[in-house]
C-alpha cells in the first residue's frame, strides 16, 4: 500500500480509500478517495504543506491539489500556529480568518475562535448561520442583532466591509423590538412602532430603554384587546423587576393606538 492511503469498505462492502498524516504527534484524517494513487497523493500534498514554508496561507488559494480546501487551510494554520482546527480557520495578529471558500473569508476576533472552531458557518440566501443544538443560528444573533435587523437601519460594519465580523466593526443602532432611533439637530429620540393589520407608531421616547418598555406595553394592551399574534417582546438588562414595573406603569402611549385598539379591528 502507498505511503498515507489505507483501504476501507463502506457498509455494502464496495471499498475505497482514506488517507492521513502524523505531525508533530498529530494525526490528521485528510479525507476519502477512489483511488489508492489519489489517497498517497493527498498525503505528499499535505506532507509538503506542513514542511515547506515557502507556500504562504496566499499561495493555497491558486496552488492545484487534490485536498480539499479547508483542509489545507487547516494544515498551513497548524504549520504555522501550532494549533489544529477542523473548520478552516487560520490564525492572523489579533483575530483569525475563518475561509468559506478561496474567495470569501470572514473575520472574528480571537473571543470568537473557541465558538467557531467547533461550529461549521455555512451561507444561505445572503446569511451566514451555524447549527447550534439542531438550530440553525444566525450568526449575527451573537452581537445582540434580531433576525429581523435590516443593515443600515438597525445596524452597519464601521468599516464597511459585511464580512469583517470583529466586534469594533460591527454599530448596533436599533437593538430592541419596534424602536428606531431618531437623529435630529444634534439629538436623538426614539420612536416605537407595532404591527397589527398594518404598522400603528407607540410614541416617542427619551431613551431606549424606554421605548422597548413602551413596545412590551403596547404589545400587552394589543392581547388584551384580543389580538391573536406571536408577539415578540424586549428583554431590557439592568433594571430590577420594581424600576421596569415602575416605567412600565408610568410610560405614555399614543391615544390614537390606545383609540385603534377600543375599534372593531380588535375584536
Amino acid at each position: 500500500m502507498l505511503p498515507g492511503a489505507y483501504l476501507a469498505l463502506k457498509k455494502n462492502g464496495t471499498s475505497y480509500y482514506r488517507s492521513s498524516i502524523t505531525f508533530q504527534n498529530k494525526h490528521i484524517s485528510l479525507g476519502s478517495f477512489e483511488s489508492e494513487q489519489d489517497a498517497h497523493q493527498a498525503y505528499a500534498e499535505a506532507a509538503q504543506l506542513l514542511t515547506d514554508f515557502s507556500t504562504t496561507i496566499d499561495d493555497i488559494f491558486s496552488l492545484p491539489t487534490i485536498l480539499n480546501f479547508s483542509k489545507a487551510i487547516s494544515l498551513l494554520n497548524f504549520r504555522d500556529n501550532h494549533i489544529y482546527f477542523k473548520n478552516p480557520i487560520y490564525l492572523r495578529n489579533n483575530y483569525f480568518v475563518y475561509y468559506l471558500s478561496p474567495s470569501e473569508e470572514l473575520k472574528f476576533d480571537i473571543d470568537d475562535l473557541f465558538y467557531y472552531s467547533s461550529h461549521k458557518i455555512m451561507r444561505r440566501q445572503g446569511h451566514f448561520f451555524v447549527n447550534d443544538y439542531g438550530m440553525q443560528i444566525n450568526i449575527l444573533s451573537r452581537y445582540g442583532i434580531k433576525n429581523y435587523a435590516v443593515k443600515g437601519r438597525d445596524y452597519y460594519f464601521a468599516n464597511e466591509d459585511p464580512q469583517d465580523f470583529r466586534y469594533s466593526n460591527i454599530i448596533i443602532v436599533n437593538r430592541y423590538y419596534g424602536v428606531t432611533k431618531i437623529t435630529s439637530h444634534n439629538s436623538c429620540s426614539y420612536k416605537v412602532k407595532i404591527h397589527l393589520n398594518g404598522n400603528y407608531t407607540v410614541g416617542t421616547y427619551r431613551t431606549e430603554e424606554e421605548a422597548a418598555i413602551a413596545y412590551n406595553k403596547a404589545v400587552d394592551l394589543a392581547k388584551k384587546s384580543g389580538f391573536d399574534k406571536n408577539f415578540q417582546t424586549n428583554y431590557i438588562d439592568g433594571y430590577s423587576p420594581r424600576d421596569y414595573a415602575d416605567i412600565y406603569s408610568q410610560i405614555k402611549i399614543s391615544k390614537k393606538y390606545l383609540n385603534y385598539l377600543k375599534g372593531p379591528a380588535a375584536k
